[in-house]
């Protein structure tokens, strides 16, 4: 986008004031584009502050409930509140298994709840089994090494 043209008064005086008027106006712009990311980093903050809640509120919903809990938080919102981990344990041989949620080839919307029955025992699958995975819980790292995906 072209600056906006201000065509230069003819009078010393009025050439003062345009010139003071568009220095304020510079500086308003830069104290308010300022403020700006000032007020989004602070929401960025809160959305994160506000999926960790999300993910520890699922986890507790799990613990007593011991199934998995819908609505469950979205693949984006536990890594982005800091649980980039699913803690996960095959229905048939009872392995337990970490995944990371981050390296997951599906969409970040996808709900958590929704990768139980995607989610596959290697170990089973190599005797031509194929049971479902059984949602734990969520992690801040991972506790065991990679067995499923």
């Amino acid at each position: 986008m072209a600056p906006k043209y201000h065509p230069t008064p003819l009078s010393g005086g009025d050439r003062k004031a345009l010139s003071k008027e568009l220095g304020k106006s510079r500086a308003m712009a830069n104290i308010l584009a300022a403020q700006s990311a000032e007020m989004r980093a602070k929401g960025e903050a809160l959305i994160q502050q506000a999926d960790r809640l999300l993910c520890e509120s699922w986890n507790e919903r799990m613990w007593s409930d011991g199934e998995p809990i819908d609505p469950s938080p979205t693949i984006d919102q536990a890594v982005n509140g800091g649980f980039p981990w699913l803690e996960i344990q095959c229905a048939r041989c009872k392995t337990p298994s970490d995944v990371d949620l981050a390296a997951m080839k599906h969409p970040p919307t996808t709900f958590v709840h929704d990768l139980a029955s995607r989610l596959r025992c290697r170990k089973c699958a190599k005797m031509g089994r194929r049971p479902s995975a059984t949602l734990l819980q969520l992690a801040w790292q991972a506790r065991r090494p990679r067995t499923e995906a």
